[in-house]
């Protein structure tokens, strides 16, 4: 598959697998665990003495939970930024990266940089979410009036520490929005992009289903596919003794 040649020169590598059957996911997660090694260790041996690829290898993976556990990916996930490459993770729950990388699942957090959360309902993303976003302070005023033979009143204030959004409140977020936070920065609350305003949408399949791409087709051409030789074509050619 050449996985090494990645980081020489732009390129675009697609790797579908079935989302209910899952017999071959583990390819795919010796796969991605082959090619960060090997791109770490081009990376390494880059002649410039940089230490990182040519171009920046950015794995979209969606779906993370359903392509098998990579290994050691607890330690490559901190070590291959500083080759140019990165990992966006896309899950449905955090809870996902729990089940499948047990122990480990925090070091993977950890190690990313960024957070975007769309929206869901799952308690463990929620009750995390809500404590890392930390808290606002509140003002409580408390009136008491007493009435009898002699009637009285009190003003009690108070500042109290309420969670900047609370579980609730994130399980009925807008579907609107999003909440990004970037290491070092305070999280804040953000639109999210609409896809229709892009300059390209008019490509996609969602804008028109003459843009659909037919991958079995697509293959099955390129296997009938030969070489074709012109007469201005340059063959070395060699000579062998048996």
């Amino acid at each position: 598959m050449q996985l090494d040649t990645i980081g020489d020169e732009l390129t675009a590598l697609f790797v579908i697998i079935s989302d209910t059957d899952s017999t071959f996911n583990f390819l795919v997660a010796m796969m991605y665990s082959q090619m960060f090694n090997l791109l770490c260790t081009k990376a390494d041996n880059n002649p410039d003495g940089s230490g990182k690829l040519k171009h920046h290898v950015r794995c979209l993976l969606d779906e993370f939970a359903n392509i098998g556990e990579i290994p050691n990916f607890d330690k490559l996930i901190a070590t291959i930024r500083s080759r140019e490459i990165s990992v966006n993770i896309i899950l449905q729950t955090k809870s996902q990266l729990k089940s499948k990388y047990k122990d480990d699942a925090e070091t993977i957090e950890g190690n990313c940089d960024t957070m975007l959360f769309l929206g869901g309902k799952e308690k463990t993303t929620l009750k995390d979410l809500s404590e890392s976003l930390g808290k606002e302070t509140i003002d409580m005023y408390n009136t008491n009036i007493t009435k009898g033979q002699s009637e009285s009143s009190g003003v009690n204030y108070q500042k109290l520490g309420r969670e900047l959004k609370t579980q609730d409140e994130l399980q009925v977020m807008d579907n609107t929005q999003c909440i990004l936070q970037i290491r070092g920065l305070r999280p804040f609350l953000s639109k999210k992009y609409a896809i229709e305003k892009h300059k390209r949408y008019s490509q996609l399949f969602d804008s028109s289903k003459d843009n659909y791409f037919d991958v079995a087709k697509y293959v099955a051409e390129r296997r009938k596919r030969t070489a074709k030789i012109s007469k201005k074509t340059i063959v070395d050619e060699y000579d062998f003794v048996m």
